[in-house]
């Protein structure tokens, strides 16, 4: 069991659980490719893994655009010649009540949470047959598995991924992909409304690695992750 070697491409990259899934898995010896709206921060991200005797890539990534997550893959495939694992980590919370008729907030959720994903997959799932391997890891939450008010479309969209990684696992028993579902609770990122209450976001990126480096017949289909004092 090891991530040696294993080329890891990470959305929402810049910072909380995409930057410390990144320094993790390259301080673990994994060739790590970024991708987030924030090119500047990549950059610094980059040069931060690369002086720590790790390698890192980094393209500008908009996932809503399905065109930047071919690029995301295609640096990968360039660089390092191949790719293992694609973790969709990208995300936003736009929260209120329903009776907010937030709609614009809402389809940014569905296009970033939801979208982003398959999007995700439509580019990595291509290379991943032609390898005969690969592993999605996709960091949903447990808003949807205890849902509360203002977070009804929040919820939605991440439960809406969590069928979807199902409905792929179901459709890939050929042992050549895996699938995993990370559920963090309260996580200390800007994201989260409960900073004083969230785990640090390495404790996330411990428990994708987990994930990743099982032996390539195991498959950790869903892992929750919560502060202990999570309601």
């Amino acid at each position: 069991m090891t991530l040696s070697g294993k080329v890891v491409a990470i959305t929402g990259a810049s910072s909380g659980i995409g930057e410390a899934t990144a320094r993790h898995l390259a301080s673990l010896g994994a060739p790590v490719v970024l991708g987030a709206r924030r090119a500047d921060r990549l950059a610094e991200l980059v040069a931060e893994i690369e002086a720590g005797g790790g390698r890192a890539a980094a393209t500008r990534v908009d996932v809503t655009d399905a065109g930047d997550l071919e690029t995301l893959v295609d640096v990968a495939v360039e660089r390092f010649g191949r790719l293992d694992v694609f973790v969709g980590n990208a995300g936003v919370a736009e929260l209120g009540p329903l009776a907010d008729l937030d709609v614009d907030g809402w389809s940014a959720m569905v296009d970033v949470n939801l979208k982003g994903v398959l999007h995700g997959i439509a580019a990595a799932l291509p290379v991943f047959r032609r390898q005969g391997s690969g592993h999605f890891v996709t960091v949903v939450s447990t808003a949807g598995l205890r849902i509360v008010p203002t977070q009804a479309v929040y919820a939605a969209t991440k439960n809406a991924v969590r069928t979807l990684m199902e409905g792929l696992r179901q459709e890939s028993t050929d042992g050549a992909l895996r699938t995993t579902s990370i559920s963090p609770g309260y996580v200390r990122t800007a994201l989260s409304g409960h900073a004083e209450l969230g785990i640090d976001p390495a404790a996330v990126a411990r428990a994708i690695a987990f994930a990743i480096e099982q032996p390539e017949d195991v498959e950790i289909g869903d892992l929750t992750i919560r502060p202990t004092r999570q309601g």
